[in-house]
């Protein structure tokens, strides 16, 4: 279990922060932005958790906690013979696979492009699946150029899935899907 007794320690003060393996890097390295990325993706679904209900708040509190694995694994560079280190693993995409059939059969198929917006909690997780995006497009940038656990990348990838049908679900108990109607305006 993790222990805080001091929040600021100064040893990012002159732009560096420490790994999982104690190794430090600049707060610049594409690892560290990763992690921000996701640790940024984690604080938009805490605010979806705001207007959601009891089963939804539920669910998105499960995947706050993935997400803090996720980040676990990210800060600790994947190294041959390595000690047994909390990595994301294939169950924990599964899950996401099994929670967007769920929320998925509720939902009539899709005749066009839907735009972010509706109800509070729809529009909260359109935010929060951008931001996941956002992190997977920097995770993938970043297995591009070392090793990384190839389950992160799925993990990201269904997670933003999950979010946009969560979203769509959430506009389903309400007035519905918001549609992009392509040259509406012109």
């Amino acid at each position: 279990m993790v222990q805080l007794t001091r929040i600021y320690t100064k040893g990012g003060d002159t732009g560096k922060t420490s790994l999982g393996t104690k190794g430090r890097v600049s707060k610049a390295s594409l690892r560290i932005a990763a992690i921000g990325d996701v640790d940024e993706a984690n604080a938009n679904i805490g605010v979806a958790r705001l207007p959601a209900d009891e089963e939804i708040n539920l669910l998105l509190s499960h995947i706050q906690n993935d997400l803090f694995d996720l980040g676990a694994d990210l800060c600790v560079p994947l190294v041959k013979n390595q000690q047994k280190r909390l990595r994301i693993d294939p169950h924990q995409t599964t899950f996401l696979e099994e929670k967007i059939d769920y929320y998925n059969k509720f939902l009539p198929p899709l005749n066009s492009f839907v735009l972010p917006g509706g109800s509070p909690l729809s529009t909260t997780l359109h935010q929060a699946r951008t931001v996941v995006r956002r992190a997977e497009r920097t995770v993938c940038a970043l297995y591009e150029m070392e090793p990384i656990n190839k389950f992160i990348l799925q993990y990201l990838n269904r997670l933003s899935d999950l979010l946009f049908v969560l979203a769509r679900f959430a506009n389903h108990k309400e007035a519905g899907d918001v549609l992009w109607v392509p040259g509406a305006y012109r």
